[in-house]
């Protein structure tokens, strides 16, 4: 969840090249820029490339369990902190029960891939990372069930969350997906989806690929049932890519934790992808004073065409003192940080009113921590709200549903 580089790039030959090399993974966005995606085949050689669109050249059986096996794919591979990511071959990815193959249309670069690739989030390594998608299903794993095939069949446009609910977990069973017990066990903390192992392996070596989330940023990946949804042929695929992450990251936290109401007050600290998805739907609910807060001119330029009123680069203003003058000395209604920096953290609970709301969406570097005034917050009635505790009202609930709400 996080700052969504929505920067499209015809990288067509760049990934259908012959050796793996190097990209630039904060301002990468991987799309099917040809209208194709291409299956591989022939074996170890690798001379033969066949579109799906040639149904001669790749043979998907009638019941859709199963794409003929023999193919490789490329994908993005993260080896360790601050080095280079890469685009490495591997075998054709094969889901299990209950999970589908998808080919990729568009995968974002979220904040939290760069989290990783920093080092800031401790993770298995090598991994196979990205996990804002859109795509087509292709496949679905053996003995999956008939509801979940009918619901998702072949060829369906799905939008994919990044976190991936078991649909069968004590939290899952009511209703809590974005707490899903599976999820953090093995994917978070293992790199594997629930059976404890990865579907990724390289063509090569065969050595394994861990997964962060399902490993979007590749031409296909394989995703649990339960963390996807059907993507209307109104939406295009592109655009679409952040709806599992940043944009429901932003309206869980605006709609239920926030609650924002019509001539509401609000700052938002931090406007990436969920901080700009944020204005716009502060906008939607009929906010008034909508404050973008961040620390870059262009950002903040942008920022008043997401619905922002006031901006402010809180390098050259103190942030809490400007949002108090824009309010009459009070504070805002609804103050949001979206960046996941202790300093940020601060700055929001300080910049709201008495009696109002400091919504903390910013996943922020392992170990970090926030200080806040605790007599403020007791005797003023600030209240304090993390995304986690609302945002499956919206991701799951209200699109992505999982076995609770299907």
């Amino acid at each position: 969840m996080g700052l969504s580089h929505l920067i499209q790039r015809s990288i067509t030959k760049k990934l259908f090249s012959s050796k793996p090399s190097n990209i630039l993974p904060s301002s990468w966005f991987l799309t099917d820029t040809t209208g194709k995606s291409f299956y591989h085949s022939g074996g170890s050689n690798g001379a033969k490339i066949n579109s799906f669109d040639d149904t001669d050249s790749l043979k998907i059986s009638k019941s859709s369990y199963h794409v003929s096996s023999g193919g490789f794919m490329r994908g993005v591979v993260f080896w360790e902190p601050n080095k280079p990511v890469t685009i490495e071959e591997f075998q054709m990815p094969r889901p299990k029960a209950g999970e589908v193959l998808i080919k990729t249309k568009a995968c974002g670069v979220c904040h939290s891939d760069l989290h990783v690739i920093k080092g800031e989030i401790p993770f298995a390594s090598p991994c196979a990372i990205g996990h804002e998608i859109t795509g087509e299903v292709v496949e679905h794993g053996e003995l999956t069930d008939r509801k979940t095939i009918e619901r998702f069949p072949v060829g369906s446009r799905v939008v994919g969350a990044f976190i991936m609910p078991c649909g069968n977990c004590f939290y899952c069973s009511k209703g809590h997906d974005d707490l899903c017990e599976d999820f953090f066990a093995y994917n978070r903390s293992k790199g594997t989806l629930y059976d404890g192992e990865t579907r990724l392996f390289l063509r090569n070596s065969g050595k394994p690929v861990f997964m962060y989330s399902m490993g979007g940023l590749a031409e296909y990946c394989v995703v649990p049932a339960h963390a996807l949804t059907i993507l209307p042929n109104s939406l295009p695929y592109t655009e679409s890519a952040i709806l599992g992450c940043a944009v429901f990251t932003a309206y869980g936290a605006m709609a239920h934790a926030a609650q924002v109401r019509p001539g509401d007050s609000v700052a938002v600290i931090g406007v990436g992808g969920v901080g700009s998805s944020c204005l716009q739907i502060a906008r939607a609910f009929g906010a008034s004073d909508i404050i973008a807060v961040d620390v870059q001119d262009e950002k903040l330029q942008k920022a008043k065409t997401f619905g922002a009123t006031a901006t402010i680069n809180s390098k050259i203003e103190d942030p809490i003192e400007r949002i108090k003058e824009i309010t009459g000395g009070r504070g805002v209604d609804i103050a949001v940080e979206a960046l996941g920096k202790p300093l940020t953290f601060s700055q929001c609970t300080q910049s709201v009113r008495d009696g109002g709301k400091a919504v903390m969406i910013g996943l922020a570097q392992a170990g970090a921590i926030g200080e806040i005034d605790i007599n403020r917050l007791v005797r003023r009635k600030v209240g304090v709200y993390q995304w986690v505790s609302y945002v499956y009202l919206c991701i799951f609930g209200q699109c992505l549903g999982g076995n609770f709400f299907q």
